[in-house]
This record gives structure tokens, C-alpha cells and sequence, in this order.
């Protein structure tokens, strides 16, 4: 687990066909929660502040606002890239 603060943290949650939902919201402690669940976890993270600062302004379990959609799918790619899902 990484010391270093972590002052806000967003999960997602994507499903075929529908867009990637908002799971999680936190600032401070409650964002480190988030980020150390996710590492315990084997979820894959993206550290991208401006992107978590723009998800977090919609509700949860709310579909990512359509603005959003090249941001995120860019995060998916990059990380089905890195975990050999995709080549």
C-alpha cells in the first residue's frame, strides 16, 4: 500500500453494453479506503486527478456523464492494454 496522500478517489464499475457507472466517491480517509480496497483487491487503478475531479461530481450509481466517454474509455483501454486483456 502506497503512503503517500490520497485526497480523492472514484471507482467504476463497466458492464457490456451500458456506459461505466460510479460506484464510489471519496475525499481523504474515505479516498484512501477506496484505493487500498482496490489494491487489496487486484482492481486496477489509474491515477488521473482531473478525470477523478470530473467523476466526481456525478451521483452514485450513475452512468459517467456522455462528456466524459473518450476520458474513460482511454483509462479502460490502458488498462486492459496493461493487464493483457486486450493487445
Amino acid at each position: 500500500m502506497s503512503s503517500r496522500p490520497i485526497n480523492l478517489a472514484v471507482a467504476l464499475k463497466y458492464e457490456k453494453p451500458n456506459a461505466p457507472r460510479v460506484t464510489a466517491i471519496g475525499h481523504g480517509d474515505f479516498a484512501r479506503r477506496i484505493y487500498d480496497l482496490a489494491q487489496q483487491n487486484g482492481v486496477p487503478i489509474s491515477e488521473n486527478p482531473e478525470l477523478a475531479k470530473a467523476l466526481s461530481q456525478a451521483e452514485i450509481d450513475q452512468e459517467i456523464p456522455e462528456a466524459l466517454y473518450r476520458a474513460v474509455a482511454e483509462v479502460l483501454s490502458y488498462i486492459l492494454r496493461t493487464s493483457g486483456n486486450i493487445r
